[in-house]
């Protein structure tokens, strides 16, 4: 079974959309693996680490943490997801026609090829995921319509929409960014096999695709 890996932002944690983009996966009869950004709770993590003073290193584990406590906040908003921690619970979820949300703490805090720093956000962490499970395209849903004028993965970069390291750790996996406005056909355009977004490629051409 290929799944598509869905990032669900953490910024959309105090928007009316998280539930909405929630109610809209589960309802999807796709394999979806959801990977939680770090909202509120890794905003606290860089709040406080001018404060306390604990090193990246630290704070990269801790804001991992902050996706797995925003992961199991998700989990409780529709009963056809679950938590999965390990490949195997993912691919088990998957099985059983359940939505594995990933809480990425365990498989994270292992890794020697994840580099430890505030470069690695829950982006390019959903990307290596998707990379792991062999993924046929990588959704990122953003509280922002910002990337419909940006062109390329670079660009997404440059404007600071993605982290530095997305474009070193998506290899092969089909790119979409989502935001509000998506919302509105995002159930028919899962119905019908494609995925809502805007499609990016390493160069300057983009489509809305199918995946």
């Amino acid at each position: 079974m290929t799944p598509i890996v869905v990032k669900l932002g953490g910024s959309t944690a105090y928007h009316a959309e998280m539930r909405k983009w929630v109610s809209v996966l589960a309802a999807s009869g796709r394999p979806l693996v959801i990977v939680p950004g770090g909202g509120p709770f890794a905003n606290r993590v860089r709040e406080a680490q001018p404060e306390i003073g604990f090193s990246n290193q630290a704070a990269h584990f801790m804001a991992i943490l902050a996706m797995d406590q925003m992961g199991l906040a998700l989990v409780e908003m529709d009963e056809r997801l679950t938590p999965a921690c390990t490949f195997d619970e993912i691919e088990g979820a998957l099985g059983e026609g359940k939505l594995p949300v990933w809480l990425p703490y365990q498989l994270c805090s292992t890794a020697p090829d994840i580099p430890q720093s505030w470069d690695m956000t829950s982006d390019s962490l959903a990307a290596w995921l998707a990379g792991r499970l062999d993924a046929k395209a990588l959704l990122l849903i953003k509280q922002t319509e910002t990337f419909e004028n940006v062109e390329d993965i670079d660009a997404l970069v440059a404007t600071e929409i993605v982290d530095p390291l997305l474009p070193v750790v998506m290899v092969e996996t089909a790119l979409y960014l989502a935001g509000p406005g998506s919302l509105a056909t995002a159930g028919e355009r899962l119905a019908a096999g494609n995925l809502p977004g805007k499609r990016f490629f390493a160069h300057a051409t983009t489509q809305r695709g199918a995946a």
